[in-house]
């Protein structure tokens, strides 16, 4: 849908929704789309009998509470200890994306990250998804996708001379350029001797000489610098063994610190020691064609790294938004840890009870909150669809089996082709993403529909 121009004003709303999806909650955005669709499609119906908009929105706003309501009640609640269950939401997120039988080694790498840069503020997890760096580089297969506790710097070690490898690193985060600056105003100086000139240069090389004996004496071996670093001051630093990057992105700079948990510095004055990140190995490797120094074996990295390998460019984008999705969807349950089941089972409880709700309500609204009961249908629908099943007898099924005593868990099992039970099946999904799909589709759809 991003790459769609679209200049339909209801259409362009459609794409906002999935957008909206997309950021907030990292996964469910078919859903979204689809239900919204469904939703607009049932509210035409309506208004073909003379209902006013105003009523149809207010059903809608009553069926989406209601829905809330009936999904915290359903909600399972996880043990964020509890790996399994976490790898399991990973695995059926990627269930729309081509990755084959990688899912498991993605499911494992995106929980350990998640689990990695989760914090606690307050009396709640957070987990920022951008904490996670993800590189893709095309070769190899989607098995050597790798997770590294530290962050990758797509940059090469700035001088031949310099090491390619170091254990222990202390590394100095510098937001300063390793170079003389040239004046601000034009000037000119007057030498009337020989000796006045290379007095003049040494001390250009001198100033060079004590920058990199500063960065010496903090006890730094790894120099990562946001700016440029001067070839006499590549030199020098070569001379004293210290493996220098420069010109690193500021995002990347905000990762190595909230991983290796050194300060960045603007001024090479003020750096001490304990302004030093640490890191168990910084190594420039080749990988594919270019370098890149991994930076690795951080003590309790904040920040980490995941690097996706794939025969082939398309691929490698395919694994990149599947990673996303299982990074997203770990985030989401470590944030409100609550799980409910996927297969269509949830919109199909959930349209049980709104009817169920409808007839308490009465009145025109009533039709209003069973169109939406309704609409939540076309998701068991849609994948009845996509695995070329009959909907109907799909439906007819479904229906029957939430009617039974603990039928909630009761989905659409599309490689049988039968109504099955999902919990069993592993096919779960984090409680938010359902919540925001639903929210955002009855949002866009009651924008669209007071629109005449």
């Amino acid at each position: 849908l991003k790459e769609i121009d679209v200049e339909h004003p209801a259409a362009k709303m459609i794409v906002e929704v999935a957008k909206t999806q997309d950021d907030m909650v990292g996964d469910g955005t078919t859903t979204t789309v689809v239900f919204a669709g469904e939703l607009l499609k049932k509210a035409e119906e309506l208004l073909d009998q003379n209902i006013h908009a105003t009523i149809i929105i207010s059903g809608y706003r009553k069926a989406a509470q209601k829905s809330m309501e009936v999904l915290n009640k359903i909600g399972i609640t996880v043990d964020l200890d509890d790996k399994e269950t976490l790898k399991k939401v990973s695995v059926t997120s990627m269930g729309s994306k081509a990755i084959g039988t990688a899912k498991e080694h993605f499911a494992e790498i995106a929980i350990d990250a998640v689990k990695g840069i989760a914090e606690k503020r307050g009396d709640r997890w957070v987990a920022d998804v951008d904490n996670v760096q993800i590189i893709k580089k095309e070769g190899k297969s989607l098995d050597d996708t790798e997770l590294v506790r530290g962050i990758i710097l797509d940059k090469e070690v700035v001088h031949a001379g310099m090491p390619k490898r170091v254990e222990k690193a202390k590394i100095a985060l510098v937001n300063a350029p390793l170079e003389i600056e040239k004046t601000e105003v034009s000037a000119e100086i007057r030498i009337r001797d020989p000796t006045q000139i290379k007095a003049f240069l040494d001390k250009e090389t001198n100033m060079l000489k004590d920058m990199v004996q500063k960065i010496k004496k903090a006890g730094t071996n790894v120099v990562v610098c946001q700016k440029g670093i001067d070839d006499m001051a590549q030199h020098f630093l070569a001379k004293e063994g210290i493996v220098a990057v420069q010109r690193a992105k500021e995002s990347d700079m905000d990762k190595v610190s909230r991983a290796s948990g050194g300060k960045i510095v603007t001024n090479l004055d003020d750096l001490e020691p304990e302004d030093l990140g640490y890191a168990g190995l910084v190594e420039e490797r080749k990988i594919g064609n270019d370098k890149m120094v991994f930076i690795e074996g951080c003590k309790d990295p904040r920040a980490v790294s995941i690097l996706i390998r794939a025969g082939l460019t398309r691929m490698v984008d395919e694994a990149e938004r599947a990673m996303h999705d299982a990074l997203s969807v770990a985030a989401d349950v470590v944030e409100k840890n609550k799980i409910v089941v996927g297969g269509g089972a949830v919109e199909a409880e959930l349209s049980k009870e709104l009817r169920d709700y409808a007839v308490k309500v009465g009145g025109r609204e009533q039709l209003a909150i069973e169109a939406f009961a309704e609409s939540l249908e076309i998701i068991p629908k849609t994948l009845a669809e996509n695995a070329g099943l009959e909907k109907i007898d799909i439906l007819v099924a479904l229906r029957s089996a939430h009617e039974k005593p603990k039928g909630q868990y009761m989905g659409v099992d599309v490689f049988t082709g039968k109504v099955a039970n999902m919990y069993e099946k592993d096919v779960i999904e984090p409680l938010s993403v359902k919540e925001h799909a639903i929210k955002s589709a009855t949002e866009a759809a009651s924008m669209i529909v007071r629109i005449d």
